[in-house]
């Protein structure tokens, strides 16, 4: 939503996409009455409808839910999908990510790159991730077999002097950064068949000089003029039954846990944004809409 003023979009009626709760009026879909799920409003959905999951009754296309497992709450649950579905198509759909290969998540104790970490482990990849050293013990209880400290120096300077080898097969930004000297130095860090993954700049309180900088260094100079000889692609999520459903099988086996920072009441909702705000929350901030559920 970053590069798009407010008074381009459209005002929704609620906030938010992420949602666990009870099928009350399945209305002719796979679902019936009673049925617990968890899922999310796409963003374009929530622009052209105004619908959001704030909210105690939440009307969602059946393609945008899956049963819970049962070995999760609906409070753990209501924080899998968005995230969770950023991290799984970026790597399972995206970069291919086979068992064998390096990949390195940059951001590890961000919500898309915990899941990064607990996915590409679940395939068989051996896991490097970057955050700060006060959360290196939370990333690498993740699973991830490297660790970096992104506060130490840059981290290009830092990967380029590790020698990276083997060389990672997938770069995943998962941060949302818009220095491009990640992917400009990637050559030396990435597998030359390998795949930058990001998603996206996020440009907050950035000057109009780094996203162009942003824009020409990644995406659109040449390889003759000295562009990066390494494949970027952008990590658009999207509303894919499969992937809702492979990524709870992950779940139900205990491939991937729940990322849960704090539960708020949903009187108490302000203080849920104050402390997504704090960018101190490791995992997802969730706000209890039923006071009497788990």
């Amino acid at each position: 939503m970053g590069f798009l003023p407010n008074f381009v979009l459209k005002r929704v009626n609620a906030a938010e996409y992420d949602l666990a709760g009870v099928i009350v009026d399945a209305n002719g879909s796979e679902f019936k009455e009673g049925d617990e799920v968890y899922g999310w409003i796409p963003f374009p959905l929530s622009i052209s409808s105004g619908q959001g999951a704030l909210t105690q009754y939440t009307r969602v296309p059946a393609i945008n839910l899956v049963p819970r497992p049962s070995n999760i709450t609906p409070t753990q649950a209501a924080g899998f999908a968005l995230a969770g579905q950023t991290a799984y198509q970026a790597l399972i759909e995206l970069a291919k990510l086979e068992e064998g290969q390096s990949v390195f998540i940059n951001g590890g104790s961000t919500a898309v790159g915990a899941f990064a970490i607990q996915i590409a482990k679940a395939k068989g990849a051996h896991v490097t991730a970057s955050a700060s050293a006060k959360n290196e013990e939370y990333v690498r209880g993740l699973g991830a077999d490297e660790f970096f400290d992104y506060t130490k120096a840059p981290l290009h300077e830092q990967l380029i002097a590790a020698n990276v080898t083997p060389k990672y097969q997938v770069f995943y930004e998962a941060v949302g950064i818009m220095d491009p000297a990640l992917f400009i130095h990637s050559p030396a860090y990435l597998a030359p068949n390998g795949v930058f993954l990001s998603v996206g700049p996020s440009p907050s309180g950035a000057a109009y000089g780094t996203i162009a900088s942003f824009a020409w260094n990644v995406l659109l100079r040449p390889s003759f003029l000295g562009g990066v000889k390494r494949k970027w692609k952008l990590v658009a999520v999207k509303p894919i039954p499969k992937d809702l459903k492979d990524f709870a099988k992950l779940v139900e086996e205990g491939k991937i846990r729940p990322l849960v920072d704090s539960v708020h009441a949903f009187e108490d909702t302000k203080a849920a944004y104050e402390r997504l705000l704090s960018q101190r929350a490791t995992g997802k901030v969730v706000v209890k809409v039923d006071p009497s559920v788990e």
